[in-house]
């Protein structure tokens, strides 16, 4: 079997990878490159997910690319418009040449020998095997399962005589107009997904176990349209993406250090969009305290709105049973539904459930320690992009791509053929993702660890990561260059 070789090769073509090509043809003009992209598009998340009303739940001065100032009027943007942007952006710089469609990747395999990747991938309909070597593997396929998302065990779903689908697999064909609609989960695609069903269905329940963090905020950003006026688009952008930055870690830090004064001024604002009489404590205060798990956004309080209009309503309980027409609830309760959509999470896993090996000895990534978010301790030339959790994903996908083009740089330049970050010390571990979303710890286990102390911890800070990986040293007594 005849493999093709790449300096570097680039797994998956959605937001993180189409950024990730621009920075090695800008920053690395003399490492040639490809991507593999295991679908038939371009996208991503944003080509993956069709189910009504999906949108960003961070601002797009911080989720676009730092390179591509964002243009749109909605800073909260639906999906098509950032879907567009992702493929315009692949497109204008010529990174859509690049790219090898319906190439799934399944193995890596590196040798120390040769220094270099064989990596193994499924082509198209027939899954034909085929191989590419590489110096460099970058993978860009976020952290979860595209096959499908999670779904409980619900007791007597098999009875349900109408319609269970879940957001990752939602289809054209789902009917919801004048339907009875619940929704199963409180996080952001619960949250998206009920107000815009609101608009069509009958009624929809949002059924939740316990409660979410819900903040209201405009789509459209007052400063970037006032600025938009009086200074050029890149101005803007970056005035728009460094005024947003700041005032996510304030909102952050201050979630952290003063957790029952935020509680209690976000649940103020859910008080003055319901009204006195609603019950706000049992359907909108979690028992965590705020950024313990991701706030949900909720652009102009359009949740809130349905609610109010009587389009919408949220129930707090547990499920009892699926019963023919809906669903019995631990209350006794029951609710009566045509449609259930069970927006019940994500399946995590790492490396896009690619098998990776070295030297012929399978790597377990939950035996491995994160350097600086984006390696894995004692494997060798792998990066990673993995956004923050706090704040927007490309954020810190950006600051990857550019330390990973410094790496390889460095690389060539001193005729290095590898890099290995090493934990030469034992080191007390933490783990990977400090959040208790249920996504999180059901998966957590199969993820690296992360240390107490740089560079092996992730600080979920981009000031402090910014400093790191584009003024931080390649040589820091951590990371093994060898010729």
């Amino acid at each position: 079997m005849s493999s093709e070789h790449f300096d570097v090769l680039v797994v998956g073509a959605g937001l993180s990878g189409i950024g990730a090509g621009f920075h090695l043809q800008t920053k690395c003009p003399t490492h040639s490159y490809a991507i593999l992209e295991g679908r038939k598009d371009i996208g991503g998340t944003w080509d993956l997910f069709r189910y009504p009303g999906i949108r960003s739940d961070s601002d797009m001065y911080t989720l676009g690319y730092a390179f591509r100032p964002w243009k749109g009027s909605k800073a909260i943007a639906d999906g098509a418009s950032i879907l567009s942007y992702i493929r315009d952006t692949a497109r204008v710089f010529g990174i859509d040449r690049k790219i090898r469609f319906e190439h799934r990747v399944t193995e890596a395999s590196w040798s120390s020998a040769d220094a270099l990747w064989t990596v193994t991938a499924e082509k198209g309909p027939s899954r034909e095997r085929v191989t590419f070597t590489c110096n460099f593997l970058f993978g860009c396929v976020g952290y979860y399962r595209y096959s499908a998302g999670y779904t409980p065990a619900f007791p007597g779903v098999e009875r349900f005589s109408g319609r269970v689908v879940h957001p990752q697999s939602w289809t054209p064909d789902v009917d919801y107009a004048g339907k009875r609609v619940v929704v199963i989960g409180s996080g952001a695609t619960a949250i998206t997904l009920v107000p815009e069903l609101a608009k069509t269905a009958a009624h929809v329940t949002m059924l939740q176990r316990s409660p979410t963090y819900v903040v209201s905020h405009p789509d459209e950003d007052p400063f970037a349209n006032w600025a938009r006026k009086h200074f050029s688009a890149k101005t803007t952008y970056s005035a728009t993406r460094w005024k947003n930055v700041l005032l996510g870690l304030v909102f952050f830090q201050l979630s952290r250090r003063r957790p029952e004064y935020v509680k209690r001024r976000v649940l103020e604002g859910v008080r003055a969009e319901l009204g006195p009489d609603y019950d706000v404590e049992r359907h909108f205060t979690p028992s965590y305290r705020p950024w313990d798990q991701r706030v949900c956004l909720v652009p102009n309080g359009d949740l809130f709105a349905a609610i109010r209009e009587g389009r919408a309503s949220v129930v707090t309980d547990t499920i009892s049973t699926f019963t023919e027409s809906g669903i019995e609830l631990a209350s006794g309760e029951e609710l009566d539904a045509d449609l259930v959509v069970t927006a019940t999470g994500l399946e995590l896993e790492v490396c896009g459930g690619i098998a990776v090996s070295v030297d012929g000895r399978p790597v377990d990534f939950s035996k491995t320690i994160a350097y600086k978010g984006m390696m894995y301790s004692d494997v060798p030339n792998l990066a990673s992009c993995f956004g923050y959790t706090n704040a927007s994903w490309t954020l810190k996908c950006d600051l990857t791509c550019a330390y990973a083009c410094r790496l390889l740089n460095r690389m060539r330049r001193h005729g290095y053929r590898q890099c290995t970050p090493r934990a030469r010390e034992p080191l007390p571990r933490t783990p990977y993702i400090d959040f208790s979303s249920g996504y999180i710890r059901r998966s957590i286990q199969r993820f690296p660890s992360q240390g107490t102390r740089a560079p092996w911890r992730l600080y979920q800070n981009y000031a402090l990561d910014m400093l790191s990986l584009r003024f931080g040293r390649l040589d820091d007594g951590v990371m093994d260059f060898a010729r």
